[in-house]
C-alpha cells in the first residue's frame, strides 16, 4: 500500500495526489485506507522517514569507517544509489516536495535531515582538500552541490532492476566527478 501511494506521490506530487487516487491504484476502497492510516499526510511521512531512516543508516556507518576523504566520498555515492534503488518513489518525493513540506511541524525531520547530509558531504570534501585528496582549488559548497544534484536527479529516470546496477551507476559517475571525461594527454 505505502509502495502504490509513494508511486502515486512521485509520479502525481503530493498535493494533486488524493486518497482515492492512492485507493484505486492499490485496487481498494478509499475508506479502506484509513483504516491503516488517519491521513494522506500519515502515508507521505511514514515513506519519508522509512527512506530516509535507512539511507542514514548506511550513511551513518560510511561516516564512522574512517575511510579516507576520497573513498568516504566513494562510498556515500554508493549508498546513494542503493537508496535510489530501493526507494526511487520516496527519493523523487523528497527532491520535489521536501522545500515544501519541511516548514511544517510534521515534516519538520526533513529540513534535519538535509542540514545533517550538507554537514556530512562538506566535512568530508573539507577533509579531502586538507589532507591534499582533492584539489585545493575547490569551492567547496559548489563541488557538494554539484555531486549531490548529479547523483540525487538519477531518481528521475532509474529504474530498477534495469541495465546497471546501483554500484555500476555509481562507479560511473564517480569516475566522471573524480577523474574528469576528457581523454588523458
Amino acid at each position: 500500500m505505502l509502495d502504490t501511494a509513494a508511486e502515486v506521490f512521485a509520479e502525481q506530487g503530493y498535493n494533486a495526489t488524493t486518497v482515492r487516487k492512492i485507493a484505486d491504484q492499490a485496487g481498494m476502497l478509499a475508506g479502506s485506507l484509513y483504516y491503516h492510516f488517519d491521513s494522506k499526510e500519515s502515508m507521505l511521512e511514514e515513506i519519508l522517514t522509512a527512506f530516509l531512516s535507512e539511507l542514514w543508516t548506511g550513511y551513518d556507518a560510511v561516516l564512522e569507517s574512517e575511510l579516507d576523504p576520497r573513498e568516504t566520498l566513494e562510498a556515500l555515492v554508493t549508498e546513494s544509489f542503493r537508496e535510489i534503488d530501493r526507494h526511487r518513489a520516496a527519493v523523487a518525493i523528497y527532491q520535489k516536495e521536501s522545500k515544501q513540506l519541511a516548514p511544517q511541524p510534521r515534516f519538520a525531520f526533513l529540513a534535519e535531515s538535509q542540514q545533517k547530509f550538507e554537514k556530512a558531504w562538506l566535512r568530508t570534501l573539507e577533509r579531502g582538500v586538507a589532507d591534499g585528496v582533492f584539489r585545493a582549488d575547490l569551492d567547496i559548497r559548489l563541488t557538494y552541490r554539484f555531486v549531490r544534484d548529479t547523483v540525487w536527479v538519477a531518481a528521475s529516470w532509474y529504474r530498477p532492476g534495469g541495465r546497471h546496477s546501483p554500484e555500476e551507476i555509481a562507479r560511473q559517475y564517480l569516475t566522471m566527478v573524480l577523474d574528469g571525461i576528457a581523454e588523458r594527454t
